[in-house]
C-alpha cells in the first residue's frame, strides 16, 4: 500500500509544471530587467513560494513595476513594513544564489 501511495506521488510530482504562475512570474517575465527570461522568472517565482506568503509576493510584485517602492518600505517607521522587509531580504537572498 505504502508502495503504491509513494509511486503516485512520484507521478503526480513529475507530471506537476514546476512553477505555476504567480504574481512574481508575471511581474518579472514583464518587468524590462528580466527582458521576458521565463527560467529566471520561474525560479525566483519558486522561492517565493516557499518563502513568501501570497500577500507577500502580491507586494513585492509592485517592486517590478514601482522599484522605489522598495525604497519606501525600507526606509519606513513602520513594524508592519519592517517584518515584511526582512520576509523580503531573505527572500531575494535566497532567490540571488539559487537562480541564476
Amino acid at each position: 500500500m505504502l508502495n503504491r501511495f509513494v509511486i503516485a506521488a512520484a507521478a503526480i510530482v513529475m507530471t506537476t509544471p514546476l512553477a505555476m504562475a504567480g504574481p512574481i512570474d508575471t511581474a518579472c517575465v514583464r518587468s524590462d530587467r528580466a527582458r521576458g527570461n521565463a527560467p529566471l522568472c520561474g525560479c525566483i517565482q519558486q522561492v517565493a513560494n516557499q518563502a513568501l506568503s501570497r500577500s507577500d509576493q502580491r507586494r513585492a510584485a509592485q517592486f517590478f513595476r514601482e522599484p522605489h517602492r522598495a525604497q519606501e518600505v525600507r526606509t519606513s517607521k513602520r513594524d508592519a513594513d519592517s517584518a515584511f522587509w526582512s520576509r523580503y531580504r531573505s527572500f531575494a537572498s535566497r532567490a540571488e544564489s539559487l537562480c541564476r
